[in-house]
């Protein structure tokens, strides 16, 4: 995907991230990886459904700006999935209110419990708490990024990622 088709949609997934208030505030972030390995991040401490084209951060894949915006915060976790998955081109962190319940419950979502999960997504573990921004939370995510396309991290939210921006979505 080249920059400019990148910044069109992450705007569009931020919208709809906020419209479905799977994020509010300046939460969650979306970045996708360029053909060139260059990173498109939401900025950070902006609102989703409010972010334009040109407030969006470029970065090189160990997090070095690459532009005058500043990534989100937890800009880390999508470059752990990128390193460990490259089949990943697009990330998204969000507080989606039923996944996010079951990661302040404690509890994965390992069981057949609905159909269309299981099919879709297999079983979403749940990684371990990590203080948001830290090495701590990658630390927790990094031994199931492999084996997932979606992780529930507990006491947060979750994170999916995809082949393009809208599979990482509709995980």
């Amino acid at each position: 995907m080249d920059e400019q088709t990148a910044r069109r949609e992450i705007i569009k997934v931020g919208k709809l991230l906020y419209e479905r208030s799977y994020v509010v505030s300046s939460d969650g972030n979306v970045s996708v990886r360029l053909d060139d390995g260059r990173v498109v991040a939401t900025p950070t401490m902006t609102c989703k459904g409010r972010m334009t084209e040109d407030a969006l951060a470029i970065t090189d894949i160990e997090g070095r700006a690459l532009s005058d915006r500043r990534a989100s915060s937890e800009l880390a976790m999508h470059l752990l999935i990128y390193r460990e998955r490259p089949d990943v081109k697009a990330v998204c962190h969000a507080h989606p209110p039923h996944g996010t319940a079951f990661a302040v419950a404690g509890l994965a979502i390992d069981q057949p419990i609905l159909s269309e999960v299981i099919l879709t997504l297999g079983c979403v573990p749940l990684a371990g708490y990590g203080t948001p921004s830290t090495a701590e939370l990658t630390d927790a995510m990094q031994p199931l990024v492999k084996h997932h396309n979606a992780l529930l991290m507990a006491n947060h939210g979750a994170v999916a990622y995809g082949a393009d921006i809208w599979q990482a979505f509709d995980r």
